[in-house]
């Protein structure tokens, strides 16, 4: 058995020129490895090549060249094994409305052949929160509810890698957490979880290694502490006691702004820039220290920087 739950090598997709558009290069030659058993986090500004990518192993989108395998099956030479090994949430929520969510999801279990002693319809349903909607029409659920049905109609197959494409796009707090929390169950059980998202902040807290994609090629694909320490760039937050509006003169040399509540806020190099020397031109400007903090790079600075002021340079 394969290591990698998921494993790209120079996939390409161009599509082809119509008379509204030209010839598009989506994917340009990506390779990616996705770690069995991990939480892996793809991201991307929109256009970046994400969803081209889900939906050729999902096998709605042909590819022009390359190979991609999920648990170790050739998407095109063992397209049964390689579809019963994945589950994919899609970002749009599309189902037949006329359905009970049972129905939705005993049907579902159905195209993948599982057998009715092995259906876990009920377990899954109560899991996501929809035992109670069990009856009801899906036209009648929630967006929110809709979107956990989807997540429910991934599952029915049991599969071991599962493609959370924004899971958690335009549902509230409650139900994210409730989301994220069956997530990490899912995955401590062994599942394979692959998450795209633009709320960088749930990519953070959830993934261990995380790929950016833009413009159709891979320009990272690390760890998330080494992808983190890619910036050396740090923050020291300074509280004045004063009321301060302007810089003074002997700090504008620095790397330095006013913020919206009133603090110093200094850009230095983490390394080459000393806090206590930062601090004493702090002090030689005749200020006082009421409250200091200092402030490491996030995510979304790594993303900006390797995404659009890429494009800006």
């Amino acid at each position: 058995m394969s290591d990698a739950a998921i494993e790209i090598k120079n996939l390409q997709k161009t599509y082809k020129a119509s008379r509204k558009a030209a010839a598009k290069n989506a994917l340009k030659g990506v390779d990616l490895v996705v770690p069995r058993g991990s939480i892996f986090g793809l991201l991307g500004p929109n256009g970046a090549g994400k969803s081209t990518m889900i939906n050729i192993l999902a096998g709605l989108v042909n590819k022009s060249s390359g190979s991609a395998k999920i648990c170790g099956y050739d998407i095109e030479t063992q397209t049964r094994q390689a579809r019963a090994s994945i589950g994919i949430v899609p970002q749009e929520i599309t189902m037949d409305v006329f359905f009970t969510p049972y129905q939705a999801l005993e049907i579902q279990a159905g195209y993948y052949g599982v057998p009715k002693s092995q259906r876990r319809t009920e377990e899954i349903l109560e899991a996501l929160g929809l035992l109670d909607k069990r009856d009801a029409y899906v036209r009648q659920l929630s967006g929110g509810m809709k979107r956990r049905l989807l997540i429910a109609k991934a599952l029915v197959h049991n599969p071991p890698v599962l493609i959370l494409d924004e899971p958690t796009a335009g549902v509230d707090i409650e139900l994210r957490r409730q989301l994220w929390t069956y997530v990490k169950e899912l995955h401590r059980r062994g599942t394979t979880i692959i998450l795209t998202t633009h709320y960088l902040e749930e990519a953070e807290a959830l993934c261990d290694q995380i790929a950016i994609i833009h413009n159709g090629e891979i320009t990272a694909n690390e760890s998330k502490t080494a992808l983190l320490s890619r910036l050396d760039k740090r923050k020291l937050v300074i509280t004045p006691t004063e009321n301060l509006t302007t810089i003074p003169q002997s700090l504008q040399s620095l790397d330095a702004e006013i913020s919206e509540e009133g603090d110093l806020v200094i850009s230095y190099q983490a390394g080459t820039d000393s806090i206590s020397g930062l601090l004493n031109q702090f002090k030689e400007a005749g200020l006082s220290i009421g409250d200091l903090r200092t402030e490491e790079p996030d995510l979304e600075d790594v993303f900006m920087a390797l995404t659009y002021a890429t494009d800006a340079a």
